[in-house]
Formats: structure tokens, sequence, C-alpha cells
């Protein structure tokens, strides 16, 4: 069964009141599946940065234009030898900032502002259009993201609610904007074995990430939670905000605040993560 709003139970809403004890001035959660919003609590009409969760929206953006035969995941882009399939993963050779490369593509798995930056720029060329508008008319229009607008990085710098994320989620769930066959590829593992650091996290052998979306694989500990199934996927950003997708169970969590990541959330998202899990999953069998 599918849970949805009528199904509502005092125990899910149980754990989204959570978010009441977090030390942050904006603080929204959402929970989705297939058929829409399932529950939320807080603030979710609030538009804060939500930072790296803004790769999320520009790698779906390229995923388009490629597509649209404006690119293809082979061209190449970043540093000899690099691709856009190589940025989009994380495995260009670029650091977080910068672009003198720190390594071969394909070698390792560098976190990279800089190379989503490249990203937007390949767009631009290929397309003719101005990545901020093409990321609009692309993804943020089809999707009813009303309240998220661009303001900076291609990296970074989306400034969204709740309820946009959600919506985001919802695509990243249940794809409309690409073929089935490019959300397969976006969403599982590219490049595997390739090892690397997460950022707040530390050093994860291996470092799975998709094209766009992280991967959890086997990776501990991690922000979706320790029950979480290795093929869950999604991104957080570090002013405290982040989205979950578990594709195999058929739902999501999204979550924003205006609280900048540090051991705080290292401590509470994996727990809370595992309780909307539970509970949802819970409901799920009932």
């Amino acid at each position: 069964m599918s849970v949805n709003r009528d199904h509502y139970s005092d125990e899910l809403s149980d754990v989204l009141k959570q978010i009441d004890s977090w030390s942050a001035e904006v603080r929204g959660v959402e929970v989705f599946n297939h058929s829409g919003s399932v529950a939320s609590h807080g603030e979710t009409q609030r538009s804060v940065p939500v930072a790296s969760i803004t790769k999320l929206a520009t790698a779906w953006a390229v995923l388009i234009g490629v597509e649209e035969g404006a690119l293809g995941l082979d061209d190449p882009a970043g540093p000899p030898g690099s691709t856009i399939g190589h940025l989009l993963c994380h495995a260009s050779g670029l650091p977080f900032e910068g672009d003198t490369p720190i390594a071969a593509p394909g070698v390792r798995r560098i976190y990279s502002n800089s190379g989503y930056e490249l990203l937007a720029e390949h767009l631009e060329s290929a397309t003719t259009i101005p990545f901020g508008s093409y990321l609009q008319e692309a993804v943020l229009d089809p999707l009813a993201m009303t309240s998220t607008i661009l303001e900076g990085s291609p990296a970074a710098g989306l400034l969204s609610t709740t309820t946009d994320i959600a919506r985001l989620g919802g695509e990243l769930l249940s794809p409309t904007l690409i073929d089935q066959s490019t959300w397969s590829k976006a969403t599982t593992v590219n490049m595997a074995g390739l090892s690397g650091v997460l950022p707040g996290w530390g050093q994860q052998n291996p470092c799975p990430w998709g094209l766009g979306p992280e991967i959890r694989g086997p990776k501990s500990p991690h922000w979706t939670g320790l029950n979480a199934p290795p093929p869950t996927f999604g991104h957080f950003g570090a002013l405290g905000s982040f989205l979950w997708i578990d594709a195999g169970a058929g739902f999501g969590c999204a979550v924003v605040t205006d609280r900048a990541f540090g051991d705080w959330a290292i401590d509470v998202w994996p727990g809370f993560s595992d309780a909307i899990r539970n509970a949802y999953l819970s409901l799920s069998a009932g």
C-alpha cells in the first residue's frame, strides 16, 4: 500500500516534530511518495539558501540538455581526459574550488563545486541560453518550483523552500523531465570503486556517486541513516538542508533549515532519517 495523507498517523507526525528541537530559525520537513506529499511539518514555505542541493537541479538541467542533443555525456569537459560525465559524478580530478586538477580523471572521487560551474558553462555554450534561464525553463517551471530562484553559483546558489525541494525530490523519484533510461544512469553508481572524501563525513572507500545524486552505498557514517538501503540517493547542503530518495520503497524526505551544517547535523540527521524511514515503512505495511 502506498502511504498518502489520508493514512497520515500520529507516529509519523511525532517523528517530523523532532525538527522543533533543532536550533534553527527556519526548519521544515516533508515526506513524499509517488502520489505527492505524504506529511509535512514546520516552515515549509520559507525560502532560504539550500547550498549544494542546487547540484541536483543543475545535474537535471544538464541531463535534459543531453537528451535534447545539445551535449553528450562523453563530450570533453574540464581537464584533459575529463568529460561531462566525469564532472557530473565528481570524477574529473578538479578540486573543490579552482581549475587546477589535483588528480587524473576517473581516479578519485573529488567533490567539486568548480566542476558544476563548468557544467553550467558548457550547457550555456551548447544551447546559447543563459544557464539560469535554461534551469528555470527546463526544471523549475515544469516542477512548479515557484519559490525557487538561482542566485549565484550553479553548484550552490539556489534559494528554495521545503515544499519546492520536495517537488524536486518527487522528480528524482518519478522522473517526468527525463527518460527512464537517463534516470537509471543518473541514480546508480557511475565509475564504481572510486574512493573519496564525503564532505563533513570523512574518507569513504568506495565513495559511490551518480550523475548528480550521491549514492549511499556502503558509506559509514552517513547522513541518510544507519538503516538506509545502499541504493538510497540524494544530496545535502552545507547550509543545513538535505534531500534523500529511497526509490525501492517509493518515498523520500526533504529537510530545509537555515542552520549551517556542523556537528549538530552529524548527530541528528542519521537518527532522524531512520525514524522517518521506520515510521513510513510501518504505515506502508499497515
